[in-house]
């Protein structure tokens, strides 16, 4: 329950934030530029750092899980 709430307080704070900051950027990346609403640019990053974090713990995950199959005695051939 306690990690619920945690998560609640942070995308409460990202949103505030980024309603308060709403002026368009100019953004380039390589040979792109165009312009966006900074709110639009940090909720993609938030959302960008979300998915690399969750893609992380997947691949640990199933690391730790390949690791214990083989350590196991008796395990099927």
């Amino acid at each position: 329950m306690g990690i619920i709430v945690v998560i609640l307080v942070i995308v409460l704070l990202v949103a505030l934030f980024s309603v308060q900051n709403a002026a368009p950027v100019a953004i380039s990346f390589l040979f792109w530029k165009f312009q966006a609403s900074l709110a639009i640019v940090i909720f993609l990053c938030v959302l960008a750092g979300i998915a690399i974090g969750v893609t992380a713990m997947i691949v640990i995950g199933m690391k730790k899980t390949g690791r214990r199959k083989k350590a196991s005695p008796g395990g099927s051939p």
